[in-house]
C-alpha cells in the first residue's frame, strides 16, 4: 500500500511534470474509476465552476463558467490582515471575487438572477450527513462547504486547520468514499468520514449544502448577464478599504508605514511570520499556484467577451498579469508601487464599463 508521504510525492512528480493542479494530480495517481451520470469539466473559480457543472446536470444549458462568475457579480477586491495575538501571527486574507466575505452570496445572486430553483440546507452535523446521504441516493448532486484542511487533499499545514475553504460538488456515493467535482478533470474521491468532519469544522456555517432543484430551464441570460456587469460596479465602486477597490491602495500604504499598527513595518518587525505572508500573496494572486483560482481578472475577460463587450477584455489581461507580476515580487517598495499602480489601472477600468453600460 502506498504510503500518504509516498503519494504526495508522486503527486508532486505529476504535477511538475503536467502543470496539473493537485487535485487533477491526485486523482490520476489514485486512479479512481469515474462515476456514471457526471460530467468533470476542469474550470478556474470553484464557485462557478461548481454551479456551472451543477446546472448543466439539471438541463439549464447556454451558459459557461465565466458567463455564471460574471452573473454572480464577478471580479471584486478586499484585503485584510488578521492579527491573532494567543498564537503570536497574522494572516493575510485577499479576496478576489465580488461578495467574497460572504459564503454563498455569489451563488445566491446567480440563482436568483438565473430565476433558477435551489434548496439550500443548513443544520446540526448529524441532520447534515444524514441530508448529503439522502440526497446522493436520489441521484442529486449536492455543493457543500468544506474545510480545507480537513477536506485532505491539498496538503494543507496544521495552522490553516479551520480557516475554511471553497465550496465542493459532491456528486455520487462509492461505499464509504464520495465523489468530488473541484475542478478536476479526472475522478477524485474522498473519504466520506473526512468529508463530513470537513463540512461540520467552520461552526458559523452550519454545515450549509445547496441542492438544484428546477430542471431544464430557460433563464433569461442577457438580463442576467447586464445584472452582473451592473453588480460589478456598483461593487468595485464603493469605498470600502477592505471589501472594495481602495483595499489595493490600503495594502499598497501598509506595505511600507512604519508608524501604523497594521504596518507590515510594524507586524513583521521580527520577521515572524512574513514568509508565509509573501507565500500568501502568491498563492492568491496567481492561480498556477493557490487553490481558488487566483486573481481571477482572465476569467472576467473572457466573462466580458461573451457578454458582448469583447473590446474591454484585453485590458483586463494585461492587468491579470500585473498581478502576476506582484506575485514574483518580495520587495515591500516594488509591491507597494505595483499594488497602486493595479488599483489606478482597476479604477480606470472598471470606469470604462460603468460608461459601456450607460
Amino acid at each position: 500500500m502506498t504510503s500518504r508521504k509516498q503519494l504526495k510525492t508522486q503527486v508532486r512528480a505529476r504535477m511538475a511534470k503536467t502543470g496539473e493542479r493537485y487535485t487533477t494530480a491526485l486523482a490520476h495517481v489514485e486512479g479512481a474509476a469515474p462515476a456514471a451520470g457526471w460530467t468533470l469539466r476542469g474550470g478556474t473559480d470553484p464557485d462557478a465552476a461548481g454551479l456551472h457543472a451543477m446546472l448543466e446536470e439539471r438541463g439549464v444549458t447556454g451558459l459557461t463558467e465565466a458567463l455564471v462568475f460574471g452573473i454572480g457579480g464577478g471580479i471584486g477586491a478586499g484585503y485584510i490582515l488578521w492579527e491573532f495575538k494567543r498564537e503570536a501571527s497574522a494572516t493575510l486574507t485577499l479576496g478576489f471575487d465580488n461578495s467574497w466575505q460572504y459564503v454563498g452570496r455569489r451563488t445566491e445572486k446567480v440563482l436568483a438572477r438565473l430565476g433558477v430553483e435551489a434548496r439550500w440546507h443548513r443544520s446540526a452535523p448529524k441532520a447534515a450527513q444524514a441530508y448529503l446521504t439522502d440526497q446522493l441516493a436520489a441521484g442529486h448532486a449536492v455543493m457543500v462547504w468544506p474545510d480545507r484542511y480537513h477536506i485532505g487533499y491539498w496538503d494543507l499545514p496544521d495552522w490553516l486547520d479551520g480557516h475554511g475553504g471553497h465550496p465542493v460538488v459532491a456528486y455520487a456515493a462509492n461505499g464509504d468514499r464520495v465523489y468530488l467535482d473541484d475542478r478536476n478533470l479526472a475522478p477524485l474521491t474522498v473519504a466520506r468520514e473526512d468529508l463530513d468532519r470537513a463540512c461540520a469544522r467552520v461552526g458559523s456555517w452550519k454545515n450549509m449544502s445547496l441542492v438544484i432543484t428546477g430542471e431544464g430551464a430557460e433563464p433569461d441570460v442577457g438580463a442576467a448577464v447586464l445584472e452582473g456587469l451592473r453588480d460589478v460596479v456598483e461593487h468595485l465602486s464603493a469605498k470600502s478599504d477592505s471589501f472594495s477597490l481602495p483595499a489595493w491602495r490600503k495594502w499598497a500604504r501598509m506595505m511600507t508605514d512604519t508608524k501604523a499598527p497594521k504596518g507590515w513595518p510594524q507586524v513583521f518587525a521580527d520577521g515572524r511570520g512574513l514568509e508565509g505572508a509573501l507565500q500568501g500573496v502568491r498563492e492568491g494572486v496567481d492561480g498556477r499556484f493557490g487553490i481558488t483560482g487566483g486573481n481571477l481578472r482572465p476569467l472576467f475577460a473572457d466573462f466580458l467577451e461573451q457578454a458582448g463587450h469583447a473590446p474591454l477584455a484585453p485590458r483586463w489581461r494585461e492587468i491579470a498579469e500585473m498581478w502576476h507580476e506582484l506575485g514574483e515580487m518580495s520587495s515591500f517598495p516594488e509591491m507597494s508601487a505595483q499594488l497602486s499602480a493595479l488599483h489606478d489601472a482597476e479604477k480606470a477600468a472598471i470606469a470604462r464599463l460603468g460608461a459601456a453600460l450607460v
